[in-house]
């Protein structure tokens, strides 16, 4: 996609007006097409959604731009010409959406509706990438890019929205992200290795009216050389790709270096990179061997780079399953070439000792003094909502705790949060319970399990009394001595404010 902006500035102004005409937003096509046709086509299937509209009385211009666009099918001139009346056929080709052959449009391009609530209001937006599977019928190619898939929505449910001046977003594909960014930062630089990306980022941001990003070509930092961004957001290519002739090299998830050293290189220049204060957000995948932990792999490349970190494991799969993922998300389907592909992965991760392969969120963030934060996790629970709310504010509430002497601790008054509940279990006619367990219903839904006193001086925790006031007469009702009471407790309340069970 080359775009000469002197001549389709206004060309895109009038694909955004015919757009809105249409009414060509998700609530739209979920009413053309029904949930469970929306269901189908994120799991790759579009019959669902083709009987529906192929059911439909009449042919509305939202209709005739999902079935080009959105489910990658030909439409007649005359129908095409009837959804994008201000655009007009001449000016979708201009652009490099569509082509006309012997009177029929195919796309050039995928372009859907994309909407989202954040702290700013509801937002709807759309969104031009690469045509996918379901349209090309086959493997994709190399310099392919990427639509908004499920790691770009992770990314932006997890991302911080707290203002800031200026922020990177590494590796920004189909910009997605630097959108969101765009939302809390005076200025964005955008930056990828590819032309392509680029282009059809530019053209997303313009589309939708975002003004405020720069976008710059080059890997990984280079473009970015000697600055510094109050916040950096990365969906990098991270996905670990055996280095051999004849197997794919996608640029939108392969970063050309061996095994998960393509994040470790992310997150030390994570912290070249950072304002004082300034936070890191991205997804990666880590390695697992015999012996060596890949969370606690992660964790070591984070106390390398001297910031503060917090690091998410979601999701831990056998090498022969995240080949098979990746090697089917390229659009190669079972057959020979599958297998040959297969055989090269598998023979890449034995070589190199590799059992298993992790996959999560890491958040850093530049300490202004020593790094004070280091929380390595695994959660892989269903998750609640405001994810990005929730780190914020994990972190604030790590920052007010760890300030404070176990001294000034006691002297809080506490409130359980409102998403808090709790649940005892008991042996059946037993007076007192075999477990009990707090969980919370935002955020990473934690779950975690109490004891007694713990759960005393949670369930006392009304804003009344202070924690001092509380220890003092659960040591009294438990008759154990009030100091060892507290040293014990102490270190659970303050994991219990970071994480959001107190406030």
């Amino acid at each position: 996609m080359q775009l000469n902006y002197g001549v389709t500035s206004d060309l895109i102004t009038q694909l955004r007006n015919d757009l809105i005409a249409a009414n060509f937003t998700v609530e739209t096509l979920t009413k053309l097409w029904g949930t469970r046709a929306d269901a189908a086509l994120h799991r790759g299937h579009r019959v669902p959604a083709l009987r529906a509209l192929a059911g439909a009385e009449q042919v509305s211009p939202a209709a005739t731009l999902a079935t080009v666009f959105v489910l990658g099918m030909p439409v007649t001139e005359r129908e095409f010409a009837g959804a994008v009346p201000g655009l007009g056929i001449d000016g979708a080709i201009s652009l490099g959406l569509v082509e006309l052959v012997s009177g029929i449009i195919r796309p050039l391009l995928d372009l859907r509706p994309y909407s989202f609530v954040d702290a700013h209001g509801v937002v709807s937006w759309w969104i031009a990438s690469d045509l996918g599977e379901l349209s090309v019928g086959g493997a994709l190619r190399e310099d392919h890019v990427l639509g908004v898939g499920g790691a770009s929505t992770t990314l932006s449910g997890l991302m911080i929205g707290t203002p800031v001046e200026n922020a990177l977003d590494l590796g920004t594909g189909c910009g997605i992200q630097a959108m969101h960014a765009a939302r809390h930062a005076r200025r964005v630089v955008a930056t990828d290795i590819s032309r392509r990306a680029l282009e059809l980022a530019r053209f997303n941001a313009r589309l939708n009216g975002i003004a405020n990003i720069e976008f710059r070509l080059g890997s990984l930092f280079e473009p970015v050389s000697g600055e510094r961004f109050g916040h950096i957001v990365s969906n990098p290519p991270f996905v670990i790709t055996p280095r051999v002739e004849g197997v794919p090299a996608y640029e939108y998830r392969d970063g050309g270096l061996v095994g998960d050293a393509l994040v470790a290189a992310v997150v030390a220049g994570a912290a070249e990179h950072l304002e004082p204060g300034g936070i890191a957000q991205l997804l990666g995948n880590w390695e697992y061997r015999p012996g060596d932990d890949g969370l606690q792999r992660v964790g070591a490349w984070v106390d390398a780079s001297g910031l503060d970190g917090w690091v998410v494991e979601r999701e831990v799969q056998d090498v022969a399953l995240y080949s098979e993922t990746w090697i089917r998300d390229g659009g190669t389907r079972p057959g020979p070439e599958f297998d040959r592909l297969y055989e090269a992965w598998l023979d890449d991760f034995e070589a190199r000792g590799v059992t298993r392969v992790g996959f999560g969120y890491l958040t850093l963030r530049f300490p202004h003094d020593e790094p004070t934060l280091r929380r390595l996790e695994r959660l892989d629970g269903p998750l609640g909502s405001g994810l990005g709310p929730h780190l914020a504010a994990t972190l604030q509430a790590h920052d007010r705790q760890s300030a404070l002497t176990d001294e000034e601790l006691s002297r809080l008054v506490l409130t359980v949060a409102q998403d808090v509940t709790e649940e005892r279990h008991y042996w059946p006619g037993a007076e007192d319970p075999t477990v009990m367990m707090l969980r919370q219903g935002g955020g990473f839904g934690r779950s975690i399990s109490i004891g007694t006193g713990l759960a005393a001086l949670v369930g006392a925790c009304d804003g009344e009394l202070s924690v001092r006031a509380i220890i003092a007469a659960i040591a009294q009702l438990l008759e154990v001595d009030e100091l060892a009471l507290g040293d014990e407790l102490l270190p659970s309340i303050r994991e219990l404010i970071e994480t959001g069970f107190l406030a």
